[in-house]
């Protein structure tokens, strides 16, 4: 929209510079005449004219110039709103990018966390059946695991909202027909694993 906008304030300058030279008009005409009908249609009854006319104004006390100068400063904002959108997508492309690095990172240091919480409730069973600790200690290790579950949950959750965001900036679009398609529809078993 913006390029389309700068493209537009260019013309405009184009337009404005054309009223720096005259108005040239072509008239032209062609027909019959004659006093009696029956010679209407004969060769001496036809006529033509064509003519040339020029105008120009004199004096317009720099209204020309002022417009022309109103035109190029309508195209110097569309060329600067046109920097400042593709800025824009540029600074959404990288925050995108770098957002997806970053929580790429979190979400595999998240991802040990669930592992070594699910080996520490393994080992707080182990110990409550072997008499070692109390079952609060089980407890405190399934609200751990639980804890970390939700947090990968939400890091997941994260990346896939800074994707949509990226795909945006680069312009993309989807059709409902594709999402509908690429639908991840997880089985119980997969999510009691988490």
């Amino acid at each position: 929209e913006a390029e389309r906008q700068m493209a537009s304030q260019n013309a405009l300058i184009g337009v404005a510079e054309s009223a720096y030279y005259p108005s040239i008009f072509l008239n032209g005409g062609a027909g019959l005449e004659s006093a009696a009908i029956s010679k209407l249609f004969e060769s001496p009854s036809s006529f033509w004219s064509l003519g040339v006319s020029a105008a120009e104004t004199i004096f317009n006390g720099g209204r020309i110039h002022a417009q022309v100068d109103y035109a190029k400063a309508g195209y110097q904002g569309s060329v600067a709103n046109y920097r400042n959108t593709v800025l824009t997508a540029f600074q959404q492309v990288e925050d995108g990018l770098s957002g997806l690095t970053t929580l790429a990172d979190a979400a595999g240091a998240q991802q040990k966390a669930v592992e070594d919480s699910r080996r520490y409730l393994n080992i707080a069973n182990d110990r409550y059946v072997g008499g070692l600790v109390t079952y609060l200690d089980v407890i405190t290790a399934e609200q751990t695991l639980l804890t970390n579950q939700r947090l990968a949950t939400q890091i997941l959750g994260q990346r896939l909202i800074t994707s949509v965001f990226l795909v945006k900036a680069l312009g993309g679009g989807w059709d409902r027909k594709d999402i509908e398609a690429l639908q991840v529809k997880p089985t119980a078993k997969q999510i009691v694993q988490q």
